[in-house]
């Protein structure tokens, strides 16, 4: 099986890139990326791999090796332009997310939802993990039933306005690869 899995040139969440990769790549799936420009240079978010908070809050030490894994595969080193995309080719596809200012090269790029427009009406598995639901609620076609829409609509309001304050952060408390181990905790709660 293929998957695509777009990707922007920098800032993505390098563990809902990473783990879907080694995921998938394990069970012997081949996975193809995608940026705006075919060999761009793509780097995850630094911070998830240093830590956002005082060194803390980023992701755990097995997604960050299987980061480093992805990143010396050649389907990583060379990715393929959003232009260049024949959905058709693809049995699969997974819109990962992040939070970091390069994620609106990806958000935002109308080629790319076109493309992935073109994969929803193919009827074959699309996985949307965070703000990758984004993407798909971007797409405005008869394409997505009219409930979903409203669904993915009431989302990207909802992170659209707290990715225009960057100190908000909503989702910190909810990501399962964040340590809580390492974040500190409010008075009496465990």
């Amino acid at each position: 099986m293929r998957v695509l899995m777009p990707v922007p040139d920098s800032d993505f969440d390098v563990t809902e890139v990473a783990v879907p990769w080694h995921v998938l790549t394990a069970a012997g799936h081949e996975v193809v990326f995608a940026s705006e420009r075919a060999g761009a240079s793509l780097t995850g978010d630094p911070k998830l791999l240093t830590g956002v908070i005082f060194g803390q809050l980023g992701a755990e030490p097995e997604p960050q090796q299987f980061y480093r894994e992805m990143t010396g595969t050649a389907p990583f080193q060379s990715p393929i332009a959003w232009a260049d995309l024949q959905p058709d080719q693809y049995d699969g596809l997974i819109l990962a997310g992040g939070h970091a200012p390069g994620m609106r090269q990806y958000l935002d790029n109308s080629v790319l939802r076109d493309k992935i427009a073109q994969f929803w009406a193919l009827h074959r598995p699309v996985g949307a993990i965070c703000h990758g639901v984004l993407v798909i609620a971007s797409i405005a076609s008869d394409l997505i039933p009219p409930s979903l829409r409203r669904f993915l609509g009431s989302i990207q309001r909802v992170d659209q306005a707290s990715l225009a304050d960057p100190r908000t952060l909503p989702h910190l408390g909810s990501r399962p690869w964040l340590s809580s181990s390492r974040a500190p905790t409010p008075a009496g709660r465990p």
